[in-house]
Formats: C-alpha cells, sequence, structure tokens
C-alpha cells in the first residue's frame, strides 16, 4: 500500500498581507525611495480633487436583491469588438520603471494573462515597441502637442508597433502641481541630489534592482514615447521638462488625428457632457471620464459625480471611467453609473512597488473575486443585469 503525501505551498507572504488594494500602499512604502513613493502616492496641491473622488464612491450604495439564483456569475464584457475577463483595466501611469524593474512589460504581460486592457503612458520609460510586444492587450496613451508636425511621426510609430487603440490625454494643457512631492525631491526631470542619493541608499533593493542595474548595462531611464524619437533622460541637473506646446492643443487637431488614425481613438480626461458629444460629432470611439486622478487640476468635481450625466448624453460613444476606484464595488457602481470599462492606476502601482509580478498578480486577482463575489451579493449573475440594482446616494433617498 502506497503512502500518500499532500502537501501544500504556503502563499508568498506578500499574499498574506494584502488582502485588499489598499493595503499595497503601506507595503509600497517600505519598499521605495520617499520621493517616489510621495510621487505615486501623491496628488495635486491640497489634494481635494483627489479627496472628491475617493468620497464619491463611498457616499453611494446600492440596495441589493435577494434570493436569487448567482451560481453562474460572470463579470464579462466586451469593449470595441473585445472580450475581456471583467470590467477593468489598468490606467496609465508614467515613471513606472523607477517603482518596479521593467514595470511596464510586466503590466502588460499579466494584463494579457489576465484578459484586461493596459494602457501604456506616454510618459512612460519603456520603448512602447517592447510593450506592444509583450502584452496584445495593450493600449497606447499619448501626451500629444499642438503641432501636427510632432503628431503625425508619433502616430505611425505607433500603428507600426501594432497598438489598435490610441488614447489622448486633453486634461494636461499645462503641468499640474504636485507639491507633495516636490517636497520630497522629486520633479521632472529629477535632478540628482544628496537628499535623493540619500534616499537610495536606505532602499538598498531598491537602488539595484530599479536603478543601478540599468544604469550598469548603460542603459539610463529616458522619456521613451513622448515623441517618435527617444526624449531626454529622467535624471538631469540641467534640462527643463518640455511638454511640447499642449498649451495649444485644440479639437482641430483631435479631428486631424482622427483622419489620420485608422485605428481605435479614445480621448481620456474628459469631464463635460458637451466635450463628450464634440468627441462624438468628430468620430472619436470612446472617452475615459477622468480628472488625471486628482493628479492635475485641483478644484474639479469628482470625475464619479460627472459619470452619469455624460453616459446619458452620448449615443455610440463608448463611456470609461478613472479615478479613484479601490475596490471592486468601486467599479461597480462606475458601471451602474453608465461605465462600459473602469480604469485602476496607483493601486497597481504600489503592487508592482511591493511585490513585483507577484504583486500585479494578485491585484488583479484581488479586483476579479471583489466583483464577483459583489455581483453575487447584489443578487445578479451579469453586468447587464444591474437595471434592478438600485444605487443611491446619501442624502438624496
Amino acid at each position: 500500500m502506497h503512502k500518500i503525501e499532500v502537501t501544500s505551498r504556503r502563499p508568498p507572504r506578500l499574499v498574506e498581507q494584502a488582502l485588499c488594494l489598499n493595503d499595497f500602499e503601506p507595503l509600497a512604502e517600505r519598499k521605495l525611495p520617499r520621493a517616489i513613493f510621495k510621487y505615486v502616492a501623491g496628488h495635486a496641491e491640497d489634494g481635494a480633487t483627489h479627496r472628491r473622488n475617493l468620497k464619491s464612491f463611498a457616499e453611494r450604495s446600492f440596495i441589493p436583491n435577494v434570493l436569487v439564483d448567482v451560481s453562474k456569475t460572470d463579470a464579462a464584457t466586451r469593449i470595441f469588438g473585445v472580450d475581456y475577463a471583467s470590467p477593468f483595466g489598468i490606467a496609465p501611469m508614467g515613471f513606472s520603471r523607477l517603482v518596479a524593474p521593467d514595470c511596464d512589460v510586466l503590466f502588460a504581460q499579466e494584463a494579457a494573462r489576465a484578459r484586461l486592457p493596459f494602457i501604456l503612458s506616454g510618459a512612460s520609460l519603456t520603448r512602447l515597441e517592447e510593450v506592444r510586444q509583450a502584452g496584445a492587450t495593450s493600449w497606447f496613451q499619448a501626451y500629444i502637442p499642438g503641432d501636427e508636425t510632432r503628431i503625425l511621426p508619433l502616430v505611425e510609430r505607433v500603428e507600426r508597433a501594432g497598438f489598435d487603440t490610441l488614447v489622448v490625454t486633453v486634461d494636461t494643457a499645462v503641468h499640474g502641481q504636485h507639491e507633495l512631492a516636490a517636497r520630497h525631491g522629486f520633479r521632472s526631470p529629477v535632478r540628482p541630489s544628496a537628499d535623493l542619493a540619500w534616499q537610495g541608499v536606505t532602499r538598498p533593493v531598491w537602488l539595484w534592482r530599479v536603478l543601478l542595474r540599468s544604469l550598469l548595462t548603460r542603459n539610463a531611464p529616458h522619456f521613451e514615447n513622448m515623441d517618435a524619437e527617444r526624449g531626454p533622460p529622467v535624471f538631469s541637473r540641467t534640462l527643463v521638462r518640455d511638454i511640447g506646446l499642449r498649451s495649444s492643443l485644440s479639437w482641430r487637431h483631435i479631428e486631424r488625428l482622427r483622419q489620420r488614425w485608422k485605428g481605435r481613438l479614445v480621448l481620456k480626461g474628459v469631464m463635460s457632457a458637451p466635450d463628450a458629444r464634440m468627441a462624438e460629432k468628430i468620430g472619436v470611439d470612446g472617452v475615459i471620464v477622468s480628472n488625471h486622478g486628482g493628479r492635475q487640476i485641483d478644484c474639479a468635481q469628482g470625475s464619479l459625480d460627472l459619470l452619469e450625466r455624460i453616459a446619458d448624453q452620448v449615443d455610440r460613444l463608448t463611456v470609461m471611467f478613472d479615478g479613484g476606484v479601490r475596490r471592486g464595488s468601486d467599479v461597480l457602481k462606475a458601471v451602474k453609473l453608465g461605465a462600459q470599462l473602469v480604469f485602476v492606476g496607483r493601486p497597481f502601482l504600489l503592487a508592482a512597488a511591493a511585490g513585483d509580478r507577484v504583486g500585479v498578480e494578485h491585484a488583479i486577482a484581488l479586483m476579479k473575486d471583489e466583483i464577483t463575489r459583489t455581483m453575487a451579493l447584489l443578487g445578479i449573475n451579469r453586468l447587464d443585469e444591474f437595471e434592478a440594482i438600485p444605487l443611491i446616494r446619501d442624502g438624496r433617498g
């Protein structure tokens, strides 16, 4: 008689420590230099818009249905003719390579594996061609200037790389004021200083894995995707970051871009119904209702507060959302208010800082599980059943 041995493999410690997306923040803070952590976790000015984003979710609640057979709960969604496993994706985030090694490639790989979209930031430090090759569900987000001589070469590069969805961020005519990050030494470009050097020394694992290995292989971080050609280095004592005439970007440029770009075109940063209707009129395929996660203007309404009125006033436009999402229930609240896809940003970047690939895998799994569990507890099996589930705002009955 053969003896059967039952062995159990203990999950990584990170999985036991992080029970929700918010748990990644203190874990990441212990691993990152202070300046980089404050940049990732920070906001513009006093953080008022960021707080409004979070408050908008907290003050809304569902009325569940009970005694419903929810044994076949499925959160699958279809956007632009593509089937995704769940109604969320990873939002574009610049400087990711300073947070975790090859972070953008990691996001692309894990998003593709999980059948979710990932948007590569135009402020990324990894070549867009490499990221697209790593994950076929990747979209590209561009910070384009009001200068057609620079727009068209970038579009051609994105097209050659194989991206089928181009996201243009439209809420960055000028830089937001990132006072919190600046107080701790993070500006763009990053100016080396004794304080920043000390911050790196006190985080030796980060220093070696993220920074020194890049420098030793002569692959110092650069802005790789702002234009058709490689941009300036991230670390410099003398350079001043040039956002390239973004203040002159207008609807005229978007119309020209729509004529040239044959793939799906999305505008990110739309916050008003008239702007959404204009986007629809000129043939844009989708908009992401977003205030940049509270990282640009600090006197704006919370994104969720504007989502429903935008979704109600457009016809064929695909409406998406980001800003302040921390729970699976937040994703479902945005879906109820009209979002067809919801993007989550900084929690995934903090998850990468906390645990690299394991962190990102775990963050995705947490969100997927929270979404399907909440659907079951609300009494629905599919996202198109939300008609029967009221969403109430506190104080409005």
